[in-house]
């Protein structure tokens, strides 16, 4: 199987779960491509003559054949449709229905659950950095994503389609946000959320975050 040189930025610490969904769309995919990264912290990804993507200058962002394309959902869909199923492995579900409600799932962890976004920052998951309690706002978050997460996986597979689909990568980050800080979470979710990060694709890239932490 034939592919052209493929480019993915992410941000320098790799803390990023934005750049994993996207990191690990490659890799299960079975995709080769280069790491690049930029120092968000530093600026330098306002700075003129960074190479990546001048539009909105954020991580990650793919480029692939002089096509450059920012917002991990976007790159994750964006890779399924061009390298598509059978050639390539599938990183969604193939049922229309359940594909679309993992899109929704991905979607919903991108535009909600702002207070756990920023009382629990990655640096829970990928550095083991121990937060304060969470504020009202933060606990009526969790118990949304508690709940929610729990509706979805009342079937009992480990996955939420029955095979793994990349939205298990994203769902299984929030929930890990809660559960490496300590924070009080149903064993079913812990369970999941455990499964899911022992998956090859997700170790590779916290061993790069666990690299830079060290």
């Amino acid at each position: 199987m034939n592919q052209p040189a493929i480019t993915l930025w992410s941000d320098s610490s790799y803390f990023s779960p934005y750049v994993l969904s996207a990191y690990v769309a490659l890799a299960e995919k079975g995709l080769s491509f280069s790491l690049k990264s930029v120092d968000l912290d530093g600026g330098e990804h306002l700075k003129p003559q960074w190479q990546g993507y001048a539009l909105t200058r954020r991580v990650p962002m793919l480029e692939i054949d002089g096509f450059q394309l920012s917002e991990s959902s976007a790159i994750d869909e964006y890779l399924e449709d061009r390298f598509a199923p059978p050639e390539w492995e599938r990183i969604y579900p193939h049922d229309l229905q359940k594909r679309a409600r993992a899109r929704q799932i991905q979607a919903w962890l991108r535009s909600d659950l702002v207070p756990i976004r920023v009382e629990r920052s990655t640096d829970v998951v990928f550095a083991g950095v121990k937060k304060p309690a969470l504020s009202a706002e933060g606990r009526e978050s969790a118990q949304k994503l508690i709940e929610t997460a729990t509706s979805l996986l009342a079937h009992g597979n480990p996955n939420l389609f029955g095979e793994w689909c990349i939205a298990d990568t994203d769902l299984a980050l929030m929930l890990n946000r809660l559960i490496l800080n300590g924070d009080e979470v149903p064993q079913l979710l812990v369970d999941y959320a455990s499964f899911q990060w022992q998956r090859a694709s997700v170790q590779r890239y916290v061993a790069l975050s666990a690299k830079r932490a060290g």
